[in-house]
């Protein structure tokens, strides 16, 4: 064969399969997301890559502490996580997130409520790094035809009567919290003699407690496995709507006000993917398809009216009052140190 015809072999077979660095297919457009357990409608997933053209890979975490560890090490290079308050105000002083361009974000800034970014400026101040998601609060959910004694306070957690019927959450913030409310101490408390009476509390309610759990808490109380369990808001309202026997309380002596936030980590290499996700997520037709997925309060403005349920429309727990969450607490970054104070405090609770 002379050198002529090889040559124009080559270039048939440049022009049909492509050739070099600039030839083949065009590259995949993707975004990598780490986010909670279950806290995305798969439909939601399947509609963004319809509508973008660019493939969601997603990874998913059960706790915001076990999150943190991947992200920090950067084995994995997500783009978009979605951390509680706190986490995101640890993320921001260790130089892990980035600061979000919301010209990129125009539905963020037409239908993401005031207060709520209001409320993130405590853990996220300026609102450079995050768009809140969903929201909340902590509170006991409890079987009526179990329970006798009103469930107004943090106490009956403590109430031999129910041993073996009490689960907890299985967080050291969440479960800390609980006996730091109950002697009157602010959640984000650092004096470590307060902290230690609180893990002593903790460790004397301890034999009358059924589990820790995090995701396990739903199906236990669906089931009436339990007489009561902490829970957040959301997951009291899934709970119930399976098992009518169920009610929610909110203690008289305070609870947490949670937020958790759409951020972009600092190492991304998909940002504007990452901007597309987080705007397409506060679209009120896509914000109100994971509202009824989840059933967690969201601070997008435009979805109580695109809720067709009246009955969760008119939910306290859905849409409570701002009367039901002013003045709460929301949690906050106490340092490396505290940290892992508070996250030795509550492995001594379930090991001794």
């Amino acid at each position: 064969m002379n050198k002529f015809k090889i040559l124009v072999l080559i270039l048939v077979s440049c022009l049909t399969f492509g050739c070099g660095a600039g030839g083949g297919d065009k590259k995949e457009e993707v975004v990598y997301v780490y986010s909670w357990g279950d806290y995305l409608d798969p439909e939601v997933l399947k509609i963004f890559e319809q509508e973008t053209g660019v493939h969601v890979i997603l990874d998913e975490y059960d706790t915001n502490e076990s999150m943190y560890p991947r992200v920090a090490e950067g084995a994995v290079h997500y783009d978009v996580i979605c951390p509680s308050d706190y986490m995101i105000q640890k993320l921001i002083s260790n130089d892990l997130i980035q600061p979000l361009d919301f010209d990129k974000l125009p539905d963020a800034k037409k239908y993401i409520g005031e207060e709520f970014f209001k409320q993130a400026e405590t853990f996220d101040p300026g609102n450079k790094y995050s768009v809140p998601y969903c929201w909340g609060t902590v509170g006991i959910i409890y079987d009526k035809t179990k329970v006798t004694d009103p469930v107004d306070s943090w106490n009956i957690l403590w109430n031999e009567k129910y041993a073996g019927q009490i689960l907890m959450q299985d967080s050291a913030r969440d479960a800390l919290m609980i006996p730091l409310k109950l002697m009157g101490k602010s959640l984000n408390e650092t004096d470590t003699t307060v902290l230690a009476q609180a893990q002593n509390m903790l460790k004397q309610q301890k034999p009358l407690v059924q589990a820790y759990v995090v995701d396990e808490v739903k199906e236990k109380l669906i089931n009436s496995e339990a007489a009561m369990g902490v829970v957040f808001s959301g997951e009291a309202l899934n709970i119930l709507e399976a098992n009518p026997n169920m009610a929610f309380a909110i203690p008289k002596e305070g609870t947490n006000f949670w937020i958790d936030g759409w951020v972009i980590t600092k190492d991304s290499k998909n940002v504007d993917n990452a901007h597309k996700f987080i705007d397409f997520m506060c679209r009120p037709d896509i914000a109100v398809i994971n509202f009824d997925y989840l059933g967690y309060s969201t601070p997008n403005t435009a979805v109580r009216d695109l809720v067709e349920d009246e009955a969760v429309k008119n939910s306290p727990i859905a849409f409570p009052s701002p009367d039901d969450y002013k003045g709460q607490e929301t949690y906050q970054y106490l340092g490396n140190k505290m940290d892992e104070y508070y996250n030795n405090l509550w492995m001594q609770v379930k090991v001794d």
